[in-house]
């Protein structure tokens, strides 16, 4: 990830909104498969075969060496969880997707927790507060803010309900690339961060953790979780900033 901010054109952006359509489509039509005994791979599949019919690849897909199309993160797992035949799905369980497209040389990302059947109250709790935090950060997203000012909001609800934002992954500008300036974490970091301005594209991500912020990798080399093992919750949107109000190119209830 560079340090220039680049700022997307009325060109770049209708592309954009195009490739964050294909993924929120993608992640719509996950929603209805996820059920009980339905393992992650054959999600992964799913996912795939949408996208390639949208003219669109999967863009995590091989990205430095990530062997799935989805990142599927069930429960304790934070974020980056590799899709398996062996992971099947059961009541009470909480599975967080995250999916990303490249399309006509842009990118599109976002990601969903679901509950499958019924879930604890306080995991009910979770998904509801990481939820709504990312809706929270989304309102900030004014031109002539900062990014801390997103971070904040974030930090603050998941704080405020007794929850604990993860700070070793942030969010993150995209574009042409994945991963793009600036860096948007969910708390607040000390010192002066990037003032919004209009045709910036930021993908706002959220994870949030029950018992703790404290989270490792597994010997996979991938997959994330809470080191209590307690649940985490993943939501992201890519979001767009203007001269008004912020627009969610990833929005699941565009017609």
């Amino acid at each position: 990830m560079g340090n220039t901010i680049s700022l997307k054109s009325s060109e770049e952006i209708k592309i954009m909104f195009e490739a964050n359509q294909i993924v929120a489509g993608t992640l719509k039509m996950l929603q209805d498969k996820i059920k009980v005994g339905v393992n992650t791979l054959q999600l992964d599949e799913l996912a795939e075969e949408y996208c390639r019919k949208a003219k669109a690849k999967p863009a995590f897909k091989g990205y430095r060496g990530f062997p799935g199309s989805l990142c599927v993160s069930l429960n304790e797992q934070v974020v980056h969880g590799i899709p398996s035949k062996k992971t099947v799905l059961k009541d009470g369980d909480i599975l967080s997707i995250d999916f990303g497209v490249n399309y006509k040389g842009y990118f599109g990302d976002s990601a969903i927790t679901v509950p499958i059947g019924i879930i604890n109250p306080k995991i009910e709790k979770l998904l509801s507060v990481t939820s709504e935090s990312l809706d929270l950060g989304i309102e900030q997203m004014i031109a002539g803010n900062r990014v801390s000012d997103v971070s904040l909001a974030i930090q603050n609800h998941v704080e405020s309900n007794g929850f604990f934002v993860v700070k070793q992954f942030v969010g993150h500008g995209i574009g042409k690339q994945l991963h793009e300036a600036p860096e948007v974490p969910n708390y607040k970091r000390s010192g002066s961060s990037p003032r919004l301005m209009p045709g910036m594209v930021l993908a706002i991500e959220p994870m949030v953790n029950v018992g703790t912020s404290d989270v490792r990798v597994l010997k996979d080399g991938w997959t994330v979780i809470t080191v209590d093992k307690k649940a985490s919750a993943h939501f992201e949107h890519s979001v767009l900033v203007t001269e008004d109000e912020p627009i969610v190119l990833s929005s699941r209830t565009v017609n």
